[in-house]
């Protein structure tokens, strides 16, 4: 199969492309075989220009009056997201945070396989999760030779966030995600995104507050103006 012509999505796009996804397969279980913009921006949590735009970049464009093919567009997002591959994914901190991580089955639906468990305690070192057994944190460049692993979740107290980041690096791990409430700093080579769940309760307290609810995804999420206009 001949090489896809290179072309940059801009971020705003690759962070609304999981809302697509998510969105189409709720589809597809329904039943639904096509379906139009407007209904998945409705779905999705934004306007439909919006999403005309986004799938353009993907070289979709729909069949006026009749949609998108749900099927295709699915592979589509599916391929651009890299989950038609198998990702290895360690997670180094394996607390209450932890556990739930490893024992979310939703990953292993999604392409993400839980491989290995790293923690620096002692006392866990050895003990069972699921299938898995946790390793100390000293074996971790070894674990990811042996794996192939491309993916690390940080689920460590704040404190030991940055270090766990550099040994991941340190180890060849390409991508990291962060759910230490912390800053933390990855080389320009290594992808990192940060799950800040104290930051987002937070944010739900002020709207509580304001007596509403954000109308959807945040606009900071994706990138979309607080509202619609031309496009």
């Amino acid at each position: 199969m001949p090489n896809r012509p290179a072309r940059r999505v801009p971020e705003a796009t690759v962070a609304r492309l999981p809302l697509y996804y998510r969105a189409l397969v709720e589809a597809a279980d329904a039943k639904v075989t096509t379906i139009s913009s407007e209904r998945l921006a409705e779905l999705a949590g934004v306007n439909a220009a919006k999403v005309r735009k986004d799938l353009s970049y993907l070289g979709s464009y729909g069949i006026r009056g009749v949609g998108y093919d749900v099927e295709y567009l699915l592979r589509q997002i599916s391929r651009e997201l890299g989950l038609t591959h198998d990702w290895p994914v360690v997670i180094v901190g394996v607390g209450n945070l932890g556990h739930a991580l490893a024992n979310y089955r939703g990953f292993g639906e999604r392409g993400f396989r839980i491989v290995a468990l790293v923690d620096a305690d002692p006392a866990k070192v050895g003990q069972a999760v699921g299938n898995l057994c946790i390793e100390p944190l000293a074996v971790l460049p070894r674990l990811v030779r042996e794996h192939g692993i491309a993916i690390g979740i940080i689920a460590t107290p704040a404190f030991a966030a940055q270090e766990v980041a550099d040994r991941l690096v340190d180890a060849g791990v390409g991508s990291i995600l962060n759910f230490a409430p912390a800053v933390v700093t990855v080389p320009p080579t290594v992808s990192m995104r940060k799950v800040d769940l104290a930051v987002e309760l937070q944010i739900l307290s002020f709207y509580q507050i304001q007596g509403g609810g954000p109308p959807g995804p945040s606009a900071a999420e994706l990138g979309a103006p607080e509202a619609p206009g031309p496009t």
